[in-house]
């Protein structure tokens, strides 16, 4: 089970982010999920929104660089060695965590880790297989 992810690149100068979350804002468009991973002239936000082709369309609009990309959501319970019990089944299947990024919803509840691996298709059969529960996009947004 895919989950859509919206990547923008910005330029890593005060005010840059402040400037998408008010474009994202104004549109109704809610965030799920996020990272920023940044170099020193430029930065990767990546999210997870409720509507996102309008997030897309409205942020080019505003100037920005956007692309889709698909992750895989896995939830786990929220208990030390949740994480470490989904990459032990990934490092044993040989697959490469592109990058990955996490959220809890309430603590004490599952939480949600969002993966990019290099073989997608590979990584989510190999998850279901072990009974990992994968989230999609709608069900990501309603937590």
């Amino acid at each position: 089970m895919r989950v859509e992810q919206i990547a923008v690149f910005l330029e890593n100068k005060s005010g840059r982010l402040a400037e998408i979350t008010r474009i994202l804002a104004e549109n109704d468009i809610n965030i799920r999920a996020l990272s920023v991973a940044d170099t020193a002239d430029f930065g990767i936000l990546r999210l997870i929104v409720d509507k996102v082709d309008l997030a897309k369309e409205v942020l080019r609009a505003g100037g920005f660089t956007v692309g889709k990309t698909n992750v895989v959501a896995v939830e786990v319970p929220d208990r030390a060695g949740g994480l470490a019990n989904v990459l032990k089944v990934v490092n044993e299947a040989g697959l490469n965590v592109e990058y990955m990024y996490a959220f809890v919803n309430k603590s004490g509840a599952d939480a949600v880790l969002i993966f990019r691996f290099d073989e997608m298709d590979q990584a989510i059969a190999m998850l279901q297989e072990k009974g990992f529960v994968l989230l999609s996009g709608p069900q990501i947004c309603s937590l």
